[in-house]
């Protein structure tokens, strides 16, 4: 039987650790992706910094893939040193993630909403089906503001409400203006702002434990001579 603390079970055990990693950094990135691409104009600068970590991990993991197989020291050497530096990076980033309160998170959003330009407001008015951030009635040139939703939201479909024609009665017209048919964006976009920031936060949290086991697993491996080698080769 194969002892499991031998050569051999040591870099059978970091190859499969590495192609977990792959599957990890996969599913960190598309998370991470969907939250950032469903929130669309916010300013989720922690979600995007998760892609990266993602990313690098998948990288690394490849590296770490190359140094298990061939037991290259130097390649092994600054596996680890990486890992550890993105555990650490990816560790404070999900933990800053799940820190976010509720008031922080709908600051991002207006904030990402005043900053953007009227072809990305539009767009997320036609992809969640709403008008206008907070208010209906702000125009295109307020930083809060909106285009008119006539054409980018179902919601607006052959109504004349000034919110979806952009025609905004002024104070001497007579009558009132029609009430605006859709909700705004912000209470279509708040529930996936938070659900964005809980689940990359929390699965960036799980995954980055699983990195201090590779750090280990690396050094153990390191430090044990292959039996196939010369027994008075250095390691």
């Amino acid at each position: 039987m194969m002892d499991c603390g031998g050569f051999a079970c040591s870099k059978r055990s970091l190859i499969l650790l590495n192609i977990i990693y792959i599957a990890v950094a996969i599913i960190l990135i598309s998370v991470a992706s969907y939250g950032r691409a469903a929130a669309v104009v916010t300013s989720l600068t922690l979600v995007g910094s998760l892609i990266a970590c993602g990313v690098f991990l998948f990288l690394i993991a490849i590296v770490g893939l190359l140094g298990a197989a061939k037991h290259h020291q130097v390649l092994l050497f600054f596996y680890m040193i990486i890992l550890f530096v993105l555990f650490l990076l990816q560790f404070s980033l999900a933990c800053a993630c799940l820190a976010v309160n509720g008031e922080q998170k709908d600051q991002l959003a207006e904030h990402g909403w005043a900053n953007s330009a009227n072809y990305t407001r539009s767009d997320v008015q036609g992809e969640f089906d709403c008008c206008g951030f907070r208010d209906v009635n702000l125009t295109p040139d307020n930083r809060l503001g909106h285009p008119n939703c006539l054409n980018s939201s179902k919601c607006c479909a052959n109504s004349d409400a000034p919110c979806c024609t952009g025609n905004y009665p002024n104070s001497t017209s007579s009558g009132a203006p029609s009430a605006c048919p859709c909700d705004t964006c912000f209470s279509k976009l708040q529930p996936v702002i938070y659900n964005a920031f809980s689940v990359t936060g929390g699965m960036g949290l799980f995954f980055s434990f699983t990195e201090v086991i590779g750090v280990w697993l690396t050094i153990r491996y390191r430090n044990q001579k292959d039996p196939r080698a010369n027994p008075s080769a250095f390691l």
